[in-house]
């Protein structure tokens, strides 16, 4: 099994801040809003208390970097509103970064680079045990942002994003099982779908993998505040979910 942590991270690089046109308060701003802020922190505390604790692969970049979950081309929906593989809007919609601005450097210096170690990662698991169990942990807002593009639906404490070929409906089952106490969960809204590796994604069904989307309020402050006391309830039951049978 590995836990994703794709988003926790505000770290951005000094030559990649130069070419961002906001100022540095509004950037903090940006980054507070966008940031899947403590879930790192979480899941080292989930697997602290795993009984098979799993490999751990986490993002030490800010997403405002580039996206590691995207699509780096024309497949990617988020394009629409600037929000590829490398960000061109805010989380509102305004410019991030100069309407000419050529991403080719920051897909080759960090995303390409991102993508070959998970998916070598993953290989490693395949070659070892003949599968890989990937668990994605994102958290997002209790209101829409308005750059979501699905942002209308429920918005409940868990989302668990799904896949139809690398998804098991076993899988959807443990997880609904682990975080039944959290008042509510559904599949795909307002998210969907998970990560997994390119060279895998739609072809190797050795491949699982399912997305854990944490409503905001049920942990910390929003936005960009402090953790709360439902931290430690949702390492356990992330804890449970890595120990259940997969």
């Amino acid at each position: 099994m590995i836990l994703h942590v794709p988003h926790s991270s505000r770290r951005i690089p000094a030559a990649v801040r130069g070419g961002i046109l906001l100022s540095d308060a509004a950037l903090e701003r940006e980054l507070d809003h966008l940031t899947d802020a403590h879930t790192e922190q979480l899941a080292a505390a989930a697997v602290e208390l795993a009984g098979t604790p799993p490999w751990r692969f986490v993002n030490q970049l800010s997403r405002l970097v580039v996206d590691p979950e995207r699509f780096p081309d024309e497949r990617e929906e988020m394009l629409a509103v600037g929000m590829g593989a490398v960000y061109t809007r805010t989380t509102h919609r305004e410019a991030l970064r100069p309407s000419d601005f050529d991403p080719a450097e920051l897909l080759d210096r960090y995303f390409r680079p991102y993508a070959r170690a998970f998916t070598e990662l993953v290989r490693d698991r395949l070659a070892v045990t003949g599968r890989a169990v990937i668990l994605d942990v994102h958290s997002y807002p209790t209101t829409a942002l308005p750059y979501e593009l699905h942002g209308d639906g429920p918005r409940p404490p868990i989302c668990l994003g799904a896949d139809a070929f690398h998804t098991p409906p076993e899988l959807l089952d443990r997880a609904a099982a682990a975080f039944a106490e959290f008042g509510g969960i559904e599949v795909n809204t307002p998210f969907a779908g998970t990560y997994v590796p390119l060279a895998h994604y739609g072809v190797d069904s050795r491949v699982t993998a399912l997305m854990v989307e944490i409503r905001r309020d049920t942990y910390m402050l929003e936005p960009g505040g402090p953790p709360g006391s439902g931290l430690p309830r949702l390492a356990a039951a992330l804890s449970t979910l890595i120990d259940a049978p997969t």
